[in-house]
């Protein structure tokens, strides 16, 4: 048992005294058999076909080559043996179907995944995205790097003082049946079935089921642990539900601020857009019930309980807000009191405040399953998805709409353009009251080509067409749709001029990045009345969302199609061969840190006679 350590080193070890003393040439002529036992020690690459004889030439391998440095990944996050051997499962999955590990977004080709490759994305403390007990099975058969891994800490003391027999801890957890209910794990010695956590995801564990006992795949090979350690997968369960709820806690508490919801209140397009939906539609609103997700200061359930609404659900997961927006109904004579509804008539007493995430609405009783007319909610976020509440507006909308209830909004769309010099601070730091600060402008510049700005572009900027990123019927759409990659072409904006003269010089225009916002609609498809859009465009009245600024991180040369007279020997979107056409490919994905999400951004110039340049994918994590 002390010897079966690594696959590696018992092929060496099962070699005869005869074979020991051959040399390279002798071997390679040998039996087939003796050949094939070789070829399975080779350590094959997480991402490319290369293969070695030990896990440290592959680690700086992937470190060099495909950014992936597995030693800094396993001492940052403090990763076990188990840790890393679902890790190194969970990217050769990810790999095998072109998807990056790291931020999750699906690339066209391996080509393409392999140039895509970056650093580490941003992971919140225990929140792992390969911290799932399916990635304990051998995603490739035979993998010779799960038992060579961690050659380097042979001669480290295990936490239990007790040698692990990596090759039968293999062969167990090849064993491992995982489907969507359950998964069971068969030894020889017996055979017990688990229940899976949270269908199969531990990281989505919850208090009642650490407090229940249940346990992951990992206790199935508790037999190599000493059974009072704590186990893993169970720790990082509760770090990550305790994490959720401590990022819940600091959002809603966030929004006890009367601050806040002066300012939102305050932006005449929110407010107002939300205004005319609900009180200039009342074939939708009277005598409806209304569930408002998110209520707040409760503007939005006021302005149904106005539009007659015969019930007003509203919903605030904040405890002071929702007691502040019960005392507003109070003394607006709109508040329901018990199951009396008083003043009916005049539309007074239909309002409820009930205090509590939506999610925990079900549990309660409060509200029967499928009894909502109207959905309404101001979900949105900074690039629409950040902070949002649109999972739990889906939520709400499976849990208690009726068939073919209506959703307000119903639609949503996000935008994107390319925006110019005037849209960065540079000008600003120019001349400052006569003197260079130039330096600074140019530091912001750069910093801002991996962290997102929120602010307001002036449409004067906008030197590119428009054009629709992403679009979201809210009816319809499931929650992973959230995740979504978009592909946009970008030229100048303005009239095409065919500059085909050779001795004309062609007007180049610089792009620094890319300008993304959002529009939501109340189409009428239930605002039959009066339907209305609420946009958050840099062309019409700004709002508190202003718009999310990607910057690249270098300016591209822009000239119009048709465009002639440039060097085609120089690279693509330089003043010598300015770009007539920017594709932008942005994915958008759930972070692991809750309520926050990452952006990939990757650019690829077409110049004017059809050559292409591509520039390194950029990361932009919004927190």
């Amino acid at each position: 048992m002390e010897e079966s350590n690594t696959v590696y080193m018992e092929v060496e070890g099962d070699n005869s005294d005869e074979d020991k003393d051959q040399n390279w040439d002798d071997w390679e002529n040998g039996d087939e058999e003796d050949e094939e036992e070789a070829m399975s020690s080779k350590l094959l690459c997480l991402f490319c076909e290369s293969t070695y004889d030990s896990s440290n030439a592959l680690f700086e391998h992937c470190a060099s080559e495909h950014r992936f440095h597995f030693n800094t990944l396993k001492n940052t996050f403090a990763l076990d043996f188990y840790g890393c051997f679902k890790l190194i499962n969970y990217v050769r999955s990810k790999v095998a179907a072109n998807k990056c590990w790291s931020c999750g977004i699906v690339c066209r080709s391996k080509e393409d995944l392999l140039n895509h490759l970056h650093e580490v994305a941003s992971f919140d403390n225990g929140q792992f995205p390969w911290n799932d007990d399916e990635f304990l099975k051998p995603f490739v058969n035979e993998d010779a790097l799960l038992y060579s891994f961690d050659e380097d800490d042979e001669g480290e003391d295990d936490v239990d003082n007790m040698p692990i027999d990596k090759e039968e801890l293999i062969k167990d957890l090849e064993q491992i049946s995982i489907d969507e209910d359950d998964f069971t794990l068969e030894t020889g010695e017996n055979k017990p079935t688990a229940s899976s956590l949270s269908g199969g995801k531990s990281a989505s564990m919850t208090d009642t089921t650490l407090s229940n006992g249940i346990v992951s795949a990992e206790a199935g090979v508790s037999s190599y642990r000493n059974n009072n350690d704590l186990d893993s997968s169970l720790y990082i369960a509760k770090v990550a539900a305790n994490k959720i709820k401590d990022v819940n806690k600091n959002y809603f508490g966030g929004y006890s601020s009367y601050g806040i919801h002066r300012d939102m209140i305050s932006d005449k397009v929110r407010t107002d857009a939300y205004r005319q939906a609900i009180l200039e539609n009342p074939s939708l609103l009277k005598g409806a019930v209304v569930m408002d997700v998110g209520c707040g200061t409760g503007i939005l359930s006021l302005f149904a309980a106005q539009a007659g609404a015969s019930r007003v659900i509203a919903v605030e997961a904040s405890e002071k807000m929702a007691a502040v927006a019960a005392q507003i109904a109070k003394d607006n004579n709109l508040l329901r009191i018990g199951s009396k509804n008083e003043g009916s008539d005049q539309g007074n007493g239909v309002m409820e405040v009930v205090q509590g995430m939506v999610e925990e609405l079900k549990s309660t009783q409060k509200v029967q399953p499928h009894s909502v007319d109207v959905l309404v909610s101001e979900w949105m976020g900074y690039c629409l998805l950040y902070e949002s509440m649109l999972s739990s507006v889906l939520y709400a909308r499976d849990q208690f709409l009726k068939p073919g209830g209506a959703v307000l909004p119903d639609t949503a769309t996000m935008f994107a353009a390319g925006f110019g010099r005037g849209g960065t601070s540079i000008p600003f730091w120019e001349n400052v009251y006569g003197f260079n600060m130039s330096c600074i402008g140019e530091e912001i510049v750069k910093d801002a080509s991996r962290i997102p700005i929120v602010d307001v572009i002036d449409s004067c900027d906008i030197i590119t067409n428009s054009k629709v990123l992403q679009n979201f019927d809210l009816v319809t759409m499931k929650l992973e749709e959230m995740d979504f990659t978009g592909m946009v072409e970008l030229e100048l904006k303005g009239e095409t001029s065919a500059n085909g003269s050779t001795g004309s010089k062609p007007v180049t225009n610089w792009c620094y990045g890319i300008v993304v916002w959002f529009e939501t609609g109340f189409t009428e498809r239930f605002c039959k009345e009066k339907p209305t859009n609420l946009s958050t465009s840099p062309h019409t009245t700004s709002t508190h969302w202003s718009q999310t600024i990607l910057t690249f991180s270098e300016p591209i040369a822009m000239v119009s199609p048709g465009t002639l007279n440039v060097d085609k020997m120089a690279a693509v979107g330089t003043d010598a061969c300015p770009a007539v056409k920017i594709q932008c490919r942005i994915s958008v994905v759930r972070a692991a840190q809750h309520r926050s999400i990452d952006i990939s951004m990757e650019l690829s110039g077409i110049g004017p006679f059809g050559r292409k340049r591509n520039w390194p994918a950029q990361m932009f994590n919004v927190l």
